[in-house]
């Protein structure tokens, strides 16, 4: 396009400085010419596309996968707020607010009590936390999520209204009473006991949904975030709790040191028991080595006499046989032995003291072998 000339209004139109500097021109754009029987379609395809426009948001309502629907109808014998939940889908409404469709979500909802709004979920509503009053008169501020869900939207616009009423009429003006009620019961110190505290939430949540039940919503969880008491009070709580911490500690290490005692006094009873029975034992090994030693020397000198009596026996029974008939013999043959090594012996054969030693009965008598004959 061109551009008029400032300092010539009336005068023909020109190119600006940059395209008479560069001479670029610029192409025209050909105009589209369409059959001289083709632009009725063409219009036929916009004016139907436009009445459907036109349809789908004058009297269709989409209710989505995570939403209720409830119709309220404004003329007619049957005007007023339907019992109908209307599902997921497109639902029939007719147009200039004749017919309006109220919307609920459906899945769970979540409201918070918090002085720390950066922590709190955008996605949902939150108040300032709740005041709590404890049971000893201190007051503590108490970070606090409520989880909820409608269960019956009919009830829920016919008790606190349409659109979010149901957090501006619903939660929030019990929630707060209910959680002062509940956790009020617990003293300051009973706030950090968490089994009494979560005794509390629960009963907190029962008193709230037996007042939101009337209202088609029901509260599953009461949950306590966080407590927090004045700075001054604080400070006591948590000098009281190191100084029972303190209490706590010096108890065990007692109940420690008394277990540590019992423990030695087990182990010494123990130890002197296994000395005990290690003596027993000692005193039963040489209690039986002893009877083992005076059996074997028992049984020793029991083979000892056996022995003894054999040999005295045997002497016995040859002495019995060297008085016996024959011996005379016998001793003959044992002088004669004697005799044999002997080449020449010279004897006195005469008298009282001699000896013949070829005279035999004489020399027996000369031994005691044989005495008067025997």
């Amino acid at each position: 396009m061109g551009q008029r000339d400032p300092r010539d209004p009336g005068g023909p139109f020109q190119q600006p400085p940059i395209f008479r500097k560069l001479d670029v021109k610029i192409p025209k754009i050909p105009k589209l010419k369409l059959p001289a029987g083709g632009r009725k379609p063409v219009t036929v395809l916009i004016a139907v596309v436009a009445l459907l426009g036109l349809i789908f948001n004058l009297f269709l309502v989409y209710v989505a996968p995570n939403e209720f629907g409830i119709k309220e109808v404004k003329i007619g014998i049957n005007r007023g707020i339907q019992k109908k939940v209307y599902e997921t889908g497109l639902n029939f409404v007719l147009p200039f607010g004749l017919e309006v469709m109220h919307l609920f979500p459906r899945d769970l909802q979540l409201f918070e009590m918090t002085n720390f709004p950066t922590s709190a979920t955008r996605l949902h509503r939150y108040e300032k936390a709740a005041l709590i009053q404890t049971s000893d008169g201190f007051f503590v501020d108490v970070d606090l999520s409520i989880i909820y869900k409608i269960v019956d939207p009919y009830k829920v616009i016919t008790t606190v209204g349409p659109g979010r009423m149901f957090e501006d009429n619903g939660i929030i003006p019990k929630a707060e009473p209910v959680m002062k009620q509940a956790l009020g019961e617990l003293s300051t110190e009973e706030f950090y006991i968490s089994p009494l505290r979560f005794e509390k939430m629960v009963k907190a949540r029962e008193l709230l949904d037996r007042e939101l039940q009337p209202m088609g919503i029901r509260v599953d969880q009461v949950l306590v975030r966080y407590f927090q008491y004045s700075e001054e009070i604080q400070k006591n709580i948590e000098a009281k709790k190191l100084q029972d911490q303190l209490v706590f500690k010096n108890q065990a290490e007692r109940k420690a040191a008394e277990e540590a005692a019992k423990l030695n006094k087990v182990v010494g009873e123990g130890e002197a028991n296994v000395r005990v029975k290690l003596q027993e034992g000692q005193a039963y090994k040489v209690k039986r080595t002893a009877e083992r030693d005076l059996y074997v020397r028992k049984k020793h000198a029991e083979g000892d006499l056996l022995v003894k009596l054999a040999d005295a026996r045997k002497t016995s029974l040859k002495n019995r046989a060297l008085r016996g008939a024959g011996s005379d013999r016998l001793v003959g043959l044992s002088m004669a032995e004697v005799y044999k090594g002997l080449d020449v012996i010279i004897l006195s054969s005469d008298g009282a003291a001699g000896v013949n030693p070829l005279d035999l009965e004489k020399t027996l008598k000369l031994f005691e072998v044989r005495k008067g004959g025997k």
